[in-house]
Formats: structure tokens, sequence, C-alpha cells
């Protein structure tokens, strides 16, 4: 089921029985990116995903600061009753969710990070040049590998067909502002958050080095820490079935078999 909140933020209820999970999406997603891990873990959890400002069917902002992505997943998590909330956070949207369970403890039941750095550093992708329509899919993809992406198949993925053409479902100058604003130290939140958390790390990412994930495990000690081998950036996609595991293995232990929040239908 697709629909809206009570505020402006769209949303993708993927169904399946157990507790309640709200995803969160990373830079150039949307609710969709969840689909699979949702299918593969329909028998343990109900996933609610997102579609953060800038991305899928939410609106283009101006705002796209750390500050205006945690009130919008605080005031969803409010309006839709996911209180305390289970969060699963996919990197920036990782990110999101351990600031928000910083900022406010009362809200967050525990979190599911995967790939979400506490440390952003350069390279960003640029995406301001990007195609903002093409006739076709195939065109959309070529316009893509001339600004330097040689396999455009991610993101073609989640490209729309709209009344004018073939798109990609981002702010492409605002979620370049977004990238920038996301750049440095998130240590403070990090350290700050004091629910059940599970880190999931794909061992050849390219965005959360090895020794930054182990770092951050460290500096929680408390955490569980999981090292995915074979798995990049999007684990999720690379081998949804042990991240499946995974993640209802860390549910099986801390969050009871039965939905326990007030949200809504």
């Amino acid at each position: 089921m697709t629909g809206r909140s009570r505020n402006p933020t769209p949303f993708t209820d993927f169904g399946g029985d157990g507790v309640d999970v709200l995803a969160v999406h990373g830079h150039f997603g949307g609710a969709r990116t969840f689909a699979s891990l949702a299918h593969a873990l329909a028998g343990r959890a109900r996933i609610t995903a997102i579609d953060q400002r800038g991305h899928g069917h939410a609106a283009h902002r101006d705002d796209y600061t750390m500050d205006a992505y945690v009130d919008d997943l605080t005031a969803f998590v409010r309006d839709r009753g996911f209180t305390p909330a289970v969060l699963y956070g996919h990197s920036m949207g990782g990110v999101v969710a351990f600031n928000l369970a910083a900022k406010h403890p009362d809200l967050v039941r525990a979190l599911i990070l995967e790939e979400a750095p506490a440390v952003v550093e350069p390279p960003i992708l640029d995406t301001r040049a990007w195609p903002g329509r093409a006739p076709t899919l195939m065109g959309l993809g070529a316009g893509i590998v001339k600004e330097g992406i040689p396999d455009p198949a991610y993101f073609l993925e989640t490209a729309i067909r709209y009344p004018d053409g073939w798109g990609l479902p981002f702010d492409h100058a605002g979620v370049y502002r977004s990238e920038e604003l996301l750049l440095g130290e998130w240590w403070a939140a990090w350290q700050a958050v004091q629910c059940p958390t599970l880190l999931v790390h794909g061992v050849e990412s390219r965005v959360l080095p090895t020794s930054l994930a182990r770092e951050m495990a460290e500096r929680r000690p408390g955490i569980r820490y999981v090292e995915l081998e074979g798995c990049g950036h999007w684990a999720h996609d690379d081998d949804v079935a042990a991240v499946a595991e995974t993640v209802a293995a860390f549910l099986d232990e801390v969050v009871p078999d039965d939905p326990s929040t007030g949200r809504t239908a």
C-alpha cells in the first residue's frame, strides 16, 4: 500500500507479519529500495518505508539539512503511531535514524543500521547535470553513462515514467546539496544513542570502510555488529537473504514477536 500520512511524507506499507519496522532510505533511493528486503522479512516484520524529502514521491525542498530530515522522520513516527519505533536506516537514512534516536530517545525502540557511517568523507556523486527526462528508459541510461557512471542499472531500477518522459525520482540539485551537508563527523549523535542497535557492514563497501565500521562498534560496545562478506554498500541488494537473516535474528533478540506500537493503518 502506498499513501501519505497526515504530514507530507509519502510512504509504502509492504505488509507482513510481526513487529512494525520503519525503513529510511539513503541518497538517490526511495521507499521501493526496500521491496526485496520487505518480502524476505514478511514472516517476521511488517515494513513501512518512507520517501524522504527530495526523493521518490516526496516534494523537493530548499532545506536538506540533517535537522530537516530528522524533523520529517520525527513527525512521521508520531503521526503514524510508530512509538517507540524500530527504525531501519540505509546509508544516509541510517545517519538520520541514529540522529533521531539521539535527539528523541523516547521515540526509538531499536535501530537497524545498514552501512550508516559516523564519518562521511568525499567524494560525493554530482548529479546536477544528469538528465531530467528522456523519451526512453534506454535513453535515460545513456544520459547517465555520459555523466561518468559506467553502469546505471541501480539508478534505472527506480526510474519512473512521467507524462513528459523517463526520469529519476530525486531532486538532482537538492540531493547534491544534501550530500554536501552530510559530509563530516556524526560521532556525538552516534555515541549518544542508548537503544539496542544492529550495525550491518558490507565488507566490499566503498562508502563505509571496514576500519570505520569497526571503530563505530568499538565506541558503542553494547551493539550487535555484523560484517557481510561479498556485500558492498547496498548489502540488502547484494545478499538479501543474509541481510534478512541478520535482521530477523536481531529482532528475535531485542523485540518481542508481537507488535506493540500504536501505529495507524
